[in-house]
């Protein structure tokens, strides 16, 4: 057990290796004693764990399973693994505007990971199109390419369609989102959004916007005039929205080649508001 890299460097360390460490490979290790496997496939940080399956069906004087190992995917804004705990994920299930607006958020080197890993191009073409973005390519146009394609996959060519007519209505033309025209009487009957900073108190009347927004450099933001309420630019970091029926409050921030469409997000503030 020692010879996994992490044991042998805490263990030379002095550090404390705790008892279900040792555990888990071995209980793992022994699903493939008792399935008999052949090949057993997992991600780059479990090779350890495989092996200790091999090991183990020679202990039992089984034939040693093959193991395939697969690279693991960052999430939206790395460098961290994508997980669905951490926030960092795209759901095969979520709706075409969302995986195609989280796929265009990611930013222009994360982006050829993903489309190495996950689209189903060829190697020669994705070639030709690091060599057109090196040259002076947009990367944008790339990256709508690949959007478009994990959305027609997971949904229909027309579901990708409307989703890129609906980034390029709210990115380009400044439109709302169609979840937000959609969702109304949603958001109506809901008195919070989920979502990051503090949720709304029922007895609130007003909220400061740049509180709200913090986590998004929210006063940088109004001072690059990226920030908009109702399709208004907000100039003021101090202002407060009263309580209202209905708001949509948009920020976008700038990032490389001038595109500030792709960091761009909406909130929808219901009643009470609540983000």
């Amino acid at each position: 057990m020692l010879e996994r890299d992490d044991f042998s460097k805490r263990y030379a360390a002095r550090q404390p290796i705790a008892v279900h460490e040792f555990l888990y490979p071995l209980m793992q290790g022994y699903d493939s004693v008792a399935m008999k496997s052949d090949v057993e496939l997992g991600g780059t940080d479990q090779k350890f764990n495989l092996l200790v399956g091999r090991e183990l069906q020679k202990h039992y004087r089984q034939p040693q399973q093959c193991i395939l190992t697969m690279p693991l995917l960052e999430g939206l804004h790395g460098p961290e693994k994508m997980s669905k705990s951490l926030g960092n994920y795209v759901g095969i299930n979520e709706p075409p505007e969302t995986i195609f607006g989280k796929l265009m958020s990611i930013s222009d080197e994360l982006m050829w990971r993903y489309i190495e890993l996950l689209s189903f191009q060829p190697m020669e073409a994705i070639d030709k199109w690091k060599k057109d973005v090196a040259e002076g390519g947009n990367p944008r146009d790339i990256k709508v390419l690949f959007a478009r394609e994990i959305v027609t996959r997971f949904h229909s060519a027309r579901s990708a369609e409307t989703a890129v007519a609906d980034f390029e209505a709210r990115f380009k033309h400044g439109d709302l989102p169609r979840t937000s025209r959609k969702s109304r009487s949603r958001f109506e009957r809901e008195p919070t959004i989920p979502g990051p900073g503090p949720r709304a108190r029922d007895n609130e009347d007003t909220q400061g916007i740049t509180a709200r927004i913090q986590r998004f450099r929210g006063a940088r933001m109004i001072e690059q005039g990226g920030v908009r309420l109702n399709g208004e630019k907000v100039t003021d970091k101090g202002l407060t929205v009263k309580k209202a029926k209905w708001s949509c409050f948009r920020w976008a921030s700038a990032s490389s080649r001038g595109h500030p469409g792709l960091k761009r997000g909406w909130a929808p503030l219901g009643p009470l508001s609540g983000y």
